[in-house]
């Protein structure tokens, strides 16, 4: 049995011979969580009893596997830079391309990403779910989750002759970040303000704000004067960058989803102007979009791009990204797709949370067919359907009553500055994340 697989078994078995201990465990993480930042503006974050436990060989093969990942991104993100050919390949929308193309003034591409993978813990084989980028969010799910279980019995108990190793994702991510704006400041000359002002910014209405909180703490132990902003109310006077209350910002760690930039362009154009004269370091530049698109799965495999990749990197391409084409007229075989609607899933290009996503397996051959019907031709794909991987949980339900079910597992994996920091754990009832599930969500350790 593989070790993962072992000791999910082996906690289950731990809650299930001491029920009490384990009854107890819950009401106190229940009345951790209350208290904590981890609260959605829908209610209480729902969590799982039993951890997500990788083992080393686990955590070393993941490490691996996203070093490649991270070679392939980081190569397509340059070629895009320099090559009008395979730009052409995106067809982003003239505004977008224009902000893609600016100066970053540091030498990283991605400086931050959850990569969304399916793992197989039996063989630790996976394919990718999906690709996030700046607005790459759930690291106090999994900090809070993973506090509110640390000092119950439950968890005492059972890890007390092993080695426990946590993931840390909010000072780790500030000594990625203070790199890159270092390489910048080195770039321009300039020197560090004694203590830079640091904007964490993003549309304020639907933001994870508990979380840039908890950011905000993490930059000023580093020694930032750090404000949450709504990215509307930055202000540009021809040689700064303004906060509401017309402090100047020197640096940006962006957190608005580049579609949603793109969709309220308007009531951006301050912060826009501010970039484009290179006024502020922006952390979270928007050429990070060129990996975030539903579409890069799809040029991936295209001729033009294999032949830019190594041997190795299309090898990777072939194994772990699921075959992905444009739900375009003329660029797929409708009745195909349809008479095999269970092996295929169709998404939005360019949306986030599971918004729009729809699976083969969910629907009758002529409900798949009228959903192909209603998003061709409007910016959507159809994608390989990567069947999760199962295993058992307990999930308590208000009432404190433990429900056991066999729950699909999805895995996101945080890099900072192409190198793993964390692990992120959510469990699912269906085939794809729901607005039931999306807080499913169970703390990700790595134990010897």
């Amino acid at each position: 049995m593989n070790k993962m697989v072992q000791l999910n078994s082996e906690f289950l078995k731990h809650i299930q011979q001491n029920p009490e201990i384990a009854m107890a465990g819950f009401k106190e993480a229940v009345e951790y969580i209350k208290g904590s930042s981890a609260i959605f503006t829908r209610g209480r974050l729902s969590f799982m009893a039993i951890p997500k436990i990788f083992d080393a060989v686990a955590l070393e093969h993941i490490v691996n596997s996203m070093k490649i990942l991270d070679s392939i991104l980081d190569k397509s993100i340059s070629q895009y830079m320099i090559d009008p050919e395979f730009r052409r390949l995106f067809e982003f929308e003239a505004e977008l391309e224009e902000l893609i193309l600016l100066e970053s003034g540091y030498s990283r591409n991605l400086p931050i990403a959850r990569c969304d993978i399916f793992l197989n813990e039996q063989t630790l084989d996976f394919k990718f779910c999906e690709l996030n980028a700046d607005g790459a969010s759930a690291m106090n799910e999994d900090r809070e989750i993973g506090n509110a279980w640390k000092n119950t019995k439950l968890w005492k108990t059972f890890f007390q002759d092993k080695q426990l190793h946590r993931f840390e994702l909010f000072d780790s991510w500030v000594q990625s970040f203070t790199e890159l704006y270092d390489e910048y400041l080195d770039k321009k000359g300039w020197d560090k303000p004694q203590k830079p002002v640091l904007a964490i910014v993003d549309f304020l209405d639907i933001g994870t704000k508990s979380e840039f909180e908890v950011f905000r703490q993490a930059f000023e132990r580093h020694g930032y004067d750090a404000i949450i902003s709504d990215i509307t109310t930055l202000e540009y006077d021809g040689e700064y960058l303004r906060d509401s209350s017309g402090v100047v910002v020197d640096a940006i760690y962006r957190r608005a989803v580049t579609s949603e930039c793109m969709q309220k362009l308007d009531s951006i154009q301050q912060f826009l102007e501010g970039v484009k004269h290179d006024a502020v370091c922006l952390i979270g530049h928007f050429r990070t979009q060129i990996i975030h698109d539903k579409n890069f799965f799809r040029i991936l495999r295209l001729p033009y791009t294999r032949q830019l990749l190594t041997d190795e990197q299309n090898e990777f391409v072939d194994k772990h990204i699921p075959y992905t084409i444009r739900l375009n007229s003329g660029e797929f075989d409708c009745d195909e797709i349809v008479a095999n609607k269970d092996k295929w899933l169709i998404k939005p290009a360019d949306r986030y949370g599971s918004q729009g996503v729809a699976t083969g397996g969910d629907y009758t051959t002529e409900q798949f067919e009228q959903l192909i019907n209603q998003y061709i031709d409007n910016d959507y794909v159809l994608q390989e359907y990567c069947t999760p991987f199962k295993t058992t949980n307990i999930y308590f339900d208000d009432d404190g009553l433990p429900h056991t079910h066999a729950y699909n597992n999805m895995t996101g994996i945080f890099l900072y500055n192409g190198k793993v920091a964390g692990l992120y754990s959510r469990q699912m009832t269906g085939r794809v994340t729901t607005k039931q599930d999306e807080g499913r969500v169970t703390v990700s350790v790595v134990c010897e």
